[in-house]
């Protein structure tokens, strides 16, 4: 790969593309937020909860998979654009929700529209994390410092928009909320498409979409254990914790909470963030630029099978003390804590990992088909998280958690060092 470090334009075009990844993470995070919180307050079980957000990942899927070539063969400005306007269309959208409609068709109208914002999500990811392999520095682990800067500030702004999406539900109602973020995003993506500089690879003609399938048995292995790595997470992240803290804050009495509100998006901003800023600090923590990529494998390994501990000592907590109850409570934010700075630094080793291992030239559609294999995780732990909260509440859901992490635990170990 040629460096980068001396050229103003990759750095500049690295702060574009970071700042609007920025941008649209924030108003993906408020997004999940307002939804999940103003349809609960509506009534809605936990597992039709789930099924809000089972579309958006089903289209993260198929979308990283085509996206991948589409940026192959366009560019990854296009991507990139088309993303963030895409977002813009789905939050207007949003807003045209009827609270006369009956239950089904808001289910069916709200499934669909977070389906396109799954496609806006991955087409600003997918351009976003190519274009760090291709801006990057090689030298003193510029690879990784980059990919883990943009990935943890990404977090971290992702974490404020939970709080946002809260705050703005309090304080505006749904509608008004949603459509601030549109407007604010809009005015964004002009900015963008105004001084983006130029750095990004405009497109070959002639890429097949048979190429988007990998034959590098690395990037397979670590495609893998990516869908059980987000799949423990999501599993209790989505539905599940955000409806047991609003168990435990609300006496039931009131539909709407507004404390519970913004105690729960505020925690959720907290983990996130920590989460981000961890993941920013990977490369210092794992002292990366001083150890080779076959080291950072082996680390992948072994950072796999530590994170496993976490959601095992959870579950057994949950299953002693029983029910909602302050010490359970206390014992569950500081264990998902813990879990989040450890998952952040697997979640670091991988991203820096899928671009140690694919080839400038064929970086968006291994990237594409990564982060394929990343929705993939999320559908199937957005699917587990309100059916295990639903059957078997706490216990139930971190048991499959701890489970999930094993699963990843073993695929990595399939890793190889060339």
């Amino acid at each position: 790969m040629t460096d980068t470090s001396a050229r103003p334009e990759g750095l500049s075009a690295y702060i574009a593309v970071t700042a609007a990844y920025w941008a649209f993470m924030l108003t993906d995070g408020a997004l999940r937020m307002l939804v999940l919180l103003h349809f609960h307050t509506l009534g809605f079980s936990p597992v039709q909860l789930a099924y809000l957000f089972v579309l958006y990942e089903i289209a993260g899927m198929v979308t990283n998979l085509c996206a991948g070539w589409i940026a192959a063969r366009f560019g990854l400005t296009s991507t990139l654009y088309a993303g963030l306007g895409l977002q813009v269309l789905a939050l207007l959208a949003l807003a045209q929700l009827d609270p006369n409609w009956t239950v089904g068709l808001s289910v069916a109208f709200v499934m669909v529209v977070q389906g396109a914002s799954g496609v806006a999500k991955d087409l600003a990811k997918m351009s976003s994390k190519s274009a760090v392999k291709l801006l990057a520095p090689s030298e003193d682990g510029g690879l990784f410092r980059w990919v883990a800067l943009l990935t943890g500030s990404k977090n971290a702004v992702k974490g404020l928009g939970f709080l946002l999406g809260a705050a703005l539900l309090a304080t505006f109602g749904f509608v008004w909320a949603v459509l601030g973020m549109a407007a604010i995003l809009a005015v964004i993506l002009f900015a963008v498409l105004v001084a983006m500089p130029p750095g990004l690879p405009k497109g070959r003609k002639g890429t097949k979409f048979s190429e988007v399938f990998s034959k590098s048995a690395n990037i397979n292995w670590l495609s893998a254990a990516r869908v059980f790595l987000f799949g423990a997470r999501d599993v209790w992240f989505v539905v599940g914790i955000p409806i047991y803290f609003y168990a435990v804050l609300s006496d039931g009495t009131v539909p709407g909470n507004r404390t519970a509100f913004f105690m729960i998006g505020t925690f959720m901003a907290v983990w996130v963030i920590l989460y981000g800023f961890v993941q920013a600090l990977a490369p210092k923590i794992l002292r990366a630029s001083t150890r080779d990529k076959a080291d950072l494998v082996h680390a992948a390994k072994r950072w796999s099978w530590v994170l496993a501990i976490v959601p095992a000592a959870l579950t057994v907590a949950a299953l002693v003390l029983g029910g909602p109850q302050p010490w359970l409570s206390v014992i569950l934010v500081a264990g998902l804590l813990a879990f989040g700075a450890l998952f952040a630094i697997n979640s670091a080793l991988h991203s820096y990992l899928i671009l140690a291992f694919t080839k400038s030239e064929r970086v968006t559609m291994d990237v594409g088909f990564y982060y394929m294999a990343n929705a993939g995780g999320r559908l199937l732990g957005t699917l587990l998280s309100g059916a295990t909260y639903q059957m078997g509440g706490l216990p139930a859901m971190l048991a499959t958690a701890t489970a999930m992490v094993g699963f990843a635990s073993i695929l990595a170990g399939r890793l190889k060092p060339s």
